[in-house]
């Protein structure tokens, strides 16, 4: 009994980091290809013109992260499709989904590690 409630207790204290984890919307790259698979999700590039055109995940859509809030409504126009946002690194899609977040798209998510990640994955890649 006592191993029990040892371990429901060490679950309530491991229990919020995971939540936040959920909440700040990280998404590894394997769980980016499930949405894109399975529920139809869009993938946005929020780096810079050149960056994109450096290397970007296959079928990205680019929008610079300054544009965003005025580029995302017309190019996802559905608010109910997941967004993945990915950038080189990581940092400027964690930002764009709060963005997405503020104009109603409330299954916006970015991809951890970014571009980087993706990558390291293995997963298809192109240049424009």
């Amino acid at each position: 009994m006592l191993i029990s409630v040892a371990l429901t207790a060490g679950g309530l204290l491991i229990w919020p980091l995971i939540a936040s984890g959920a909440a700040a919307g990280n998404l590894s790259a394997a769980g980016a290809v499930q949405l894109i698979n399975r529920e139809k999700a869009v993938m946005i590039d929020v780096g810079e013109p050149d960056e994109f055109a450096a290397g970007h995940a296959a079928n990205a859509k680019n929008i610079p992260f300054g544009q965003l809030e005025d580029k995302l409504t017309s190019t996802v126009k559905n608010k109910a499709l997941p967004i993945i946002f990915l950038c080189p690194a990581g940092a400027r899609a964690a930002r764009a989904v709060a963005v997405a977040k503020k104009l109603g798209y409330d299954q916006a998510q970015s991809l951890s590690g970014g571009l980087k990640a993706w990558r390291e994955a293995n997963l298809p890649v192109e240049k424009a």
